[in-house]
């Protein structure tokens, strides 16, 4: 909305004094900070009504018994990061890019679905909410409109169906009618991966703030053709605003784990987890890294892997390879303290975005 406005004043009055809106890199900033302050301000209120309200979390009676004290802290925070990323990317945001639309279309789906998924648990308490065939499905349905836009409108149409391999120069793999489902398959994936992540106070969102950040500078090389070409990565015209909507992601997450922090006041739930995880895999997908999330997300991609690896395994042999899956749960039984577990996948988070850095010039 900035940016219009400025734009159109500095055509009517014909001066150069407004167009320090016109950079990503300040309204990125702007962004940053707006949604970090409308985070921090108004998260008191939002606890106190969703606490007024009785939204509070019900704990799942099959996890670590230390979590039951964790009973009755106000849940559905993830409404305070939506509204904090929306308005910040309303204020600073280009409203007619693309990608800033589809990403402010696919926040709301997924805050949709995860709100009534809160809903029901919290209104039946019932921890489970959602069924997963229903949940799957409002994943998948987006998905697969993202997926069918894509075929008509890629990024880059020379590019539609490739996938480039991270670490080797002008190295892609043509994944033909196959690249539909792994649109689906990464948004859908994304988007549960955070939901299994969000167990530990201020896990998932540190987790978040750490590959948003990462997937921002990204998508900024990507929609800098000068960057790009230097980096031998796709260049994705009109990718630079996506930058602008994770950074009020960063910002937002950041004031969120204010509250959220080990003793948690607030809970994102559901509301909050399935959109942050559906708009990495939106982004990655956008910006032609579509392999590369697998390392900037990676903490989530452990966590997922490690219920899969749990089922696999008990299925053969009756017998857990972990005392409890998600993974982060398996460090709590072993008598890790919260916090520690906390930290240690925010450290390797860190380490796999930089890695993730490093493939831009290990080619």
């Amino acid at each position: 909305m900035l940016y219009h406005i400025f734009h159109y004043l500095t055509n009517i009055f014909t001066t150069t004094s407004f167009k320090i809106f016109q950079y990503i890199t300040f309204r990125s900033g702007g962004a940053v900070l707006t949604s970090f302050l409308i985070c921090l301000i108004s998260g008191p209120h939002i606890i106190n009504k969703l606490s007024n309200f009785k939204i509070k979390q019900v704990i799942r009676t099959d996890g670590p018994r230390i979590h039951f004290k964790k009973n009755d802290t106000p849940t559905m925070g993830g409404i305070l990061i939506f509204l904090s990323v929306i308005i910040s990317t309303l204020l600073w945001a280009r409203l007619d890019n693309r990608f800033i639309i589809w990403l402010l279309i696919g926040t709301a789906w997924f805050v949709f679905l995860g709100f009534y998924d809160d809903y029901l648990k919290i209104k039946k308490k019932n921890p489970k909410g959602l069924s997963k065939k229903e949940k799957l499905f409002g994943q998948v349905f987006f998905s697969v409109l993202l997926a069918t836009y894509l075929n008509f409108f890629p990024p880059n149409s020379e590019f539609t169906t490739l996938v480039n391999v991270p670490f080797f120069k002008k190295n892609f793999i043509n994944l033909h009618f196959l690249y539909t489902f792994l649109v689906i398959i990464i948004v859908v994936g994304s988007s549960n991966a955070v939901n299994l992540t969000d167990g530990l106070d201020g896990l998932a969102v540190g987790n978040i703030i750490i590959a948003a950040f990462t997937l921002a500078l990204f998508a900024y090389f990507a929609g800098h053709s000068h960057i790009a070409n230097y980096l031998k990565i796709i260049n994705v015209t009109g990718a630079g605003e996506i930058s602008i909507f994770l950074f009020a992601v960063v910002g937002s997450c950041l004031g969120f784990l204010w509250y959220n922090s080990h003793p948690a006041e607030i809970f994102m739930g559901d509301t909050g987890s399935l959109f942050l995880g559906g708009i990495l895999g939106i982004t990655s997908v956008f910006i032609k890294q579509e392999i590369i999330l697998a390392f900037v997300g990676g903490v989530f991609f452990i966590e997922v892997l490690s219920v899969f690896i749990q089922i696999f395994y008990y299925k053969r042999t009756k017998k857990r390879i972990f005392k409890m899956a998600p993974i982060h749960h398996h460090f709590e039984m072993l008598g890790i303290p919260e916090t520690k577990v906390t930290i240690r996948f925010w450290i390797t988070g860190i380490i796999l975005a930089i890695f993730s850095f490093a493939s831009l010039k290990l080619r």
